[in-house]
């Protein structure tokens, strides 16, 4: 697997996605595209305009040309690689692929687009992973397919670039929100759901929507540290336990540096502060701490620690940034 594969999807339904002109879904919507998951195949289901595919389908193309889909990312950023996935897409899959790119306020024009994935052979079936080489910033995608034919999903991989001129300087701000910027660096565990899902949107559709450990069985703790999208001065968190039940931590603590420029993999050595002491945990709940924090200190990472083990739906770190 490609390693930008761990980065955030910026264009998922989840993160605010929207699929936006199509020359053709005839057999399979659009918004398909940006589902979770790979899709599925249920073999005995149809429709009036015929076998249900869970993915974009155009119709079998009878004229010159090719079909093509726009979209406008959830979340404005650069890319570092694409899947075009043609799962269960097999004998008709599109033989050939291409993305352009575009990074606009409103809608793009035609003169907007800039070729970021020129045409390139699809497998049937199949992960087709593909690295972008540009550091620009983009907001919308098209992605064209030759001539016709199934994709089931489409995922752009990058990283968050808020555009940071069109926010007031003391607004409160979720300051590791995946929309703000923030990123979950690395976790001790995570065996059964996504560190990634603590700064997504919402609060969580079900257990698997957030982040779990499995069961420990020897001495120590959890934990996950995550990079703000600026730093800042925080003013209060929220540790959401939602949906976890028999498997919440019994406590929770943060600890914080101010290191901006500090690299990833040096992160777990180095001198973190407290700024939450342990703190208990419930059920299922909505937990806020304001009085509990060490304030005025100026945050660019913080680690959440978790004892000795279990789910965390989301994390929310409300401040300003500097």
């Amino acid at each position: 697997m490609k390693k930008f594969t761990h980065l955030i999807n910026l264009a998922a339904e989840r993160v605010g996605g929207k699929t936006l002109e199509v020359t053709d879904d005839f057999f399979a919507d659009k918004e398909n595209l940006l589902k979770p998951g790979r899709g599925i195949f249920i073999a005995d289901k149809y429709t009036d305009h015929g076998k249900w595919m869970d993915g974009w389908e155009s119709r079998r193309k009878r004229t010159p040309g090719h079909d093509w889909c726009t979209l406008k990312l959830g979340l404005r950023g650069v890319i570092a690689g694409v899947d075009i996935d043609t799962n269960h897409f097999l004998g008709n899959h599109p033989p050939h692929a291409s993305l352009e790119a575009a990074c606009v306020g409103g809608e793009p024009d035609e003169s907007d687009w800039q070729e970021i994935l020129g045409k390139r052979p699809l497998q049937a079936g199949s992960q087709n992973l593909f690295a972008i080489e540009s550091n620009s910033e983009w907001t919308h995608i098209r992605l064209h397919i030759y001539p016709d034919g199934g994709v089931a999903r489409l995922k752009i991989y990058g990283e968050v670039k808020p555009d940071w001129s069109t926010r007031p300087g003391e607004e409160t701000l979720d300051l590791v929100a995946v929309e703000n910027g923030g990123q979950v660096i690395c976790c001790n565990d995570m065996f059964f759901s996504s560190k990634d899902n603590l700064i997504m949107p919402g609060r969580g559709v079900n257990m698997g929507d957030g982040w779990e450990t499995k069961r420990r069985r020897e001495p120590g703790h959890d934990w996950v540290i995550l990079k703000l999208g600026k730093p800042g001065l925080i003013s209060s968190v929220e540790v959401d336990t939602c949906h976890f039940k028999g498997n919440y931590p019994d406590r929770c603590s943060l600890e914080y540096i101010y290191a901006p420029d500090a690299e990833d993999q040096q992160l777990e050595n180095m001198d973190w502060q407290e700024l939450m002491p342990e703190v208990k945990l419930s059920a299922d709940q909505q937990h806020y701490f304001s009085s509990q924090l060490r304030q005025q200190c100026k945050v660019s990472h913080l680690r959440l620690n978790i004892f000795p083990d279990g789910g965390i739906s989301r994390l929310r770190v409300n401040g300003t940034v500097l």
